[in-house]
């Protein structure tokens, strides 16, 4: 019983030691989350559009005629405003059909033809102003319009690396006024994790969990937080 007792003793000893360790392990660091951000101009656009024609039950041919007939005036518009051939994608012709309800049922009253035209370039403001300007191809019958202009940043990977280094700075420098506080130093880095990458228009404060990439503003900032955990001493 005794020797029982004894081991018992010495098992709870070690476990105490154990947790004083632990704790005080955990009391000697510090966790701290961290930021940085960049404005950065984008380097790329997309510029989305379409054009499209009406007819009736019986003009489906002449309807993809008048299609061809536009598809080369919107190439020739854009290869006089500078657009080379390389950057334009060209989807098929789509066909939506034109129904009646009105009358309690549904009959066929015609079609919709539409194409879709994209743009990529490196050039984005010339895209953007370019996009605003296709007044021309209206007078000249094209029935056009813009769809949407997304703005992209090819060099967000090193931007990422770049960030990183000043959000780790930025927690070591929050780490240090809160250790300061309780007279202790700010050590070593003992570990990091780097949240999602956050891409908005400027001044914008509506971050995701998730991440974000905002397509719509040519000028961004780019976010990224780090949570770090620093030994004190």
């Amino acid at each position: 019983m005794a020797v029982i007792l004894g081991v018992s003793l010495i098992l709870s000893a070690a476990l105490i030691g154990f947790v004083l360790y632990t704790t005080r392990s955990m009391d000697d660091s510090l966790q701290v989350t961290g930021s940085a951000k960049k404005t950065i101009t984008s380097d790329v656009v997309k510029w989305n559009s379409e054009f499209s024609r009406n007819v009736g039950v019986d003009g489906l041919k002449t309807g993809y005629t008048q299609m061809s007939s536009d598809l080369e005036k919107v190439k020739s518009f854009l290869k006089d405003n500078g657009i080379e051939e390389k950057d334009i994608t060209t989807s098929p012709v789509y066909l939506n059909q034109q129904y009646d309800y009105s009358k309690g049922g549904s009959s066929l009253t015609g079609y919709t033809l539409r194409q879709n035209i994209q743009i990529q370039s490196t050039d984005v403001q010339k895209i953007t102003d370019l996009a605003k300007n296709t007044q021309k191809l209206i007078e000249d019958g094209v029935i056009f319009s813009t769809q949407s202009l997304e703005y992209y940043y090819t060099k967000l990977p090193e931007t990422r690396v770049d960030l990183l280094a000043d959000a780790v700075k930025d927690a070591q420098n929050r780490a240090g006024k809160i250790a300061g506080s309780s007279g202790q130093n700010v050590g070593s880095l003992k570990s990091a994790s780097v949240g999602v990458v956050q891409v908005l228009p400027v001044n914008s404060v509506e971050i995701s969990d998730y991440g974000a990439y905002d397509t719509s503003s040519i000028e961004k900032e780019v976010m990224i937080t780090v949570r770090a955990v620093f030994r004190l001493k």
